[in-house]
C-alpha cells in the first residue's frame, strides 16, 4: 500500500476525475492506466533511441513519423484543446493507435480493441496529465503500487474475497519458486497480472541479454498465461505485461473454474491468490473439478483446477484462507488429502493476519506443492511468519529500512551484520529467513530437520498429517512453551490493596483540608 507523498499525489488525481464529473471508479482506474501506459510507451521509445545512438543497438519503433504527437513528451507540451482533440478523435487519435498495438490477431490486440476515451472534460485531462507528470514512476514498483492503490478503491473491493496481493508477498513467492526460462507460468486468477509481472522481473534479473533473446519467442507468446472474466481487468493486465516486455501475453477471457475453461496439463508453474469467499453455480462448474472436491467454494475449486492445469512435475505456490487448512467439511478434507496423499505438498507458510490490511484481517497461508500423480509427500515444512516488514494495523507502516524492503534484498549481506542486528531485522522482517530456510529443503541434510516444534519453522512427517485427518494448520503441530508464573499469596495481595486504600483515604483528607 502506498503512503506519504505518492498517496497524496494519486488521491489528487482521483479527486480531479471525481470533481470533473467522472463518478465511475472502474472508469477512473482504466483511464489512469491508459495514461500510465502512454507515458511508459514514450519512455521506452526514448530509452531505445538513446541505446541506438550510443551503441547502435537496433530496435523496432513504436511510433512512426506520423504518430509523434502521440508521444507523452509531446502531449504534455500541447495546449489544452489540441491535446484533448488527439484523445477524443476516435478515427485518427491516440486511442485508435493504442488499439493497433500488438501483433495482429494476438490476444493483446483483442483485449485492447475495447480501449476508449471516456470523454471527460479537456480541463480534467490537462490537470490529470500535469499531476501524473509530477509522479516519479522510474521504479516499476511505483507503477504497481499505484495500480494496487487505485484498484483498492473499486466499489465492492474484497466483497468476493478478491483482495489485492501485497507486492512484497508476490515477490517472496516468486523468489521461493525461482521461475526459469523453460517454465510456462500461469495465474488463473489474473487480476492486474502482478504475479506474472513479478515472474518476468525475476527472469530478467537472473539472465543476461543473450539468454533472454534465445527465449524471446517463448517469453512473448507462451511463457505467461492467465484467466480473468473482467474485460477491463484483462486490458489492465495486458498493458501491465506489455510494459514489462511481454508483447503477446496469453491472457484469456474466461471464468477459470467454469466449463468454458478446458485447459489441462499445460503449465509448469502456477502462482496465484484466488478469490477466498466466492461461490459458483453448480451447473457452471467444470465436471472434473467436482470429482476432486465436491463444492461450489472458489477457494477449493481453484486448487482442483491447478492440479488439472499443471503438467506432471509442475509446481504451484498459492495463497489460501486458513479455513482451507483445517476446515472439517468433506470438500475441505478431500482437496487436502488429494494434495498431500496423491501429490507432493512441500510447504505451508502461515502469514500474519494483518497482511491484507486495511482491506481485510483475514488469516491466510501460502501452500507450495508439486503435481506428481503418485504421491511423494514425506515431510511438510511449516513456517510461522510473524512479521512481514510492515505494521499489521490498518496503516501498514514500514518497520525496516526502506532500501532493504523496496530492493527486496531478502537479507542479502546480512552475514556482515552482527548477530544482534540480524536478530533485530528478523523480528520485524521474516521474509529473508523464509527464503533462506526454504532453499535448504533441497539439501538432503537440511538444518530444518533438527528444528524443534517450538521454533518458527519445522518439519512434520506425512503419517502425522494423515493421522490428524489431513489438518494443515500450523497450530495443530506447533508446540508452545508456557513460562511458569508465580503469584503472591491472596492474603498478601489483599494486604497491599488495603494499604493502598488507606493511603488514598489519607490523601483525600489532605485535599479536603
Amino acid at each position: 500500500m502506498i503512503t506519504g507523498e505518492l498517496k497524496q499525489q494519486v488521491d489528487a488525481i482521483w479527486q480531479t476525475f471525481w470533481e470533473g464529473g467522472e463518478p465511475n471508479t472502474m472508469t477512473i482506474v482504466e483511464q489512469l492506466t491508459y495514461l500510465i501506459f502512454i507515458k511508459d510507451l514514450d519512455e521506452t521509445e526514448t530509452r531505445n533511441e538513446l541505446m541506438f545512438k550510443r551503441l547502435n543497438k537496433p530496435f523496432e519503433p513504436v511510433f512512426d513519423e506520423n504518430q509523434q504527437d502521440f508521444r507523452w513528451k509531446n502531449l504534455k507540451e500541447m495546449d489544452v484543446s489540441q491535446r484533448f482533440n488527439i484523445f477524443a478523435d476516435n478515427i485518427n487519435g491516440i486511442f485508435p493507435f493504442i488499439r493497433t498495438l500488438g501483433k495482429e490477431k494476438s490476444l493483446f490486440s483483442t483485449h485492447m480493441r475495447g480501449a476508449s476515451f471516456s470523454n471527460y472534460k479537456a480541463l480534467v485531462l490537462d490537470q490529470v496529465i500535469e499531476k501524473l507528470e509530477r509522479i516519479d514512476m522510474s521504479n516499476q514498483d511505483a507503477k504497481g503500487d499505484i495500480y494496487e492503490y487505485m484498484l483498492s478503491k473499486l466499489e465492492g473491493g474484497g466483497t468476493s474475497g478478491q483482495f489485492r496481493t501485497p507486492r512484497h508477498i508476490i515477490k517472496m513467492m516468486v523468489e521461493l519458486m525461482q521461475p526459469t526460462l523453460e517454465d510456462t507460468i500461469c495465474d488463473p486468477a489474473l487480476g492486474t497480472a502482478g504475479f506474472l509481472v513479478a515472474a518476468k522481473e525475476y527472469i530478467d534479473k537472473n539472465h543476461d541479454v543473450t539468454e533472454l533473446d534465445k527465449y524471446r519467442d517463448h517469453i512473448n507468446k507462451t511463457m505467461f498465461n492467465g484467466t480473468e472474466f473482467s474485460s477491463t481487468m484483462l486490458r489492465i493486465a495486458s498493458m501491465n505485461l506489455f510494459l514489462h516486455g511481454v508483447e503477446e501475453p496469453n491472457v484469456i477471457d474466461v471464468d477459470a473454474v467454469s466449463k468454458d475453461n478446458d485447459v489441462s496439463d499445460a503449465y509448469t508453474l502456477i502462482l496465484a491468490n484466488p478469490p477466498f469467499k466466492g461461490t459458483i453455480d453448480k451447473e457452471s462448474i467444470a465436471p472434473g473439478l467436482r470429482n476432486v472436491t465436491d463444492t461450489t467454494k472458489t477457494e477449493l475449486l481453484f486448487l482442483a483446477l491447478m492440479l488439472r492445469q499443471l503438467k506432471k512435475g509442475g509446481r504451484a505456490a498459492v495463497i489460501v484462507p486458513d479455513g482451507v487448512l483445517f476446515g472439517s467439511g468433506k470438500a475441505y478434507k478431500s482437496i487436502r488429502s488429494e494434495i498431500v496423499a496423491n501429490h507432493k505438498l512441500e510447504a505451508v507458510i502461515s502469514l500474519p493476519s494483518g497482511i491484507f490490511q486495511p482491506y481485510s484481517g483475514v488469516s491466510t497461508a501460502i501452500i507450495i506443492f508439486t503435481k506428481t500423480d503418485n504421491g511423494g509427500t514425506d515431510n511438510v515444512w511449516f513456517y510461522d511468519m510473524q512479521a512481514d516488514g510492515k505494521s499489521l494495523d490498518q496503516k501498514r507502516n514500514l518497520l525496516v529500512d526502506a532500501d532493504v524492503f523496496e530492493a527486496f534484498s531478502f537479507g542479502d549481506g546480512t552475514d556482515e551484520l552482527s548477530e544482534a542486528l540480524q536478530k533485530e531485522l528478523h523480528e520485524k522482517f521474516n521474509l529473508p529467513d523464509v527464503i533462506q530456510r526454504f532453499a535448504t529443503l533441497k539439501n538432503k541434510n537440511t538444518p530444518e530437520t533438527d528444528r524443534k516444534r517450538t521454533e518458527q519453522s519445522f518439519l512434520v512427517p506425512f503419517q502425522e498429517i494423515k493421522d490428524n485427518d489431513w489438518d494443515l494448520s500450523i497450530n495443530r503441530y506447533k508446540e508452545i512453551i508456557y513460562e511458569e508464573v508465580e503469584y503472591d499469596a491472596p492474603m498478601e495481595i489483599i494486604e497491599r490493596i488495603n494499604q493502598l486504600s488507606n493511603e488514598r483515604i489519607a490523601l483525600l483528607e489532605k485535599i479536603n483540608q
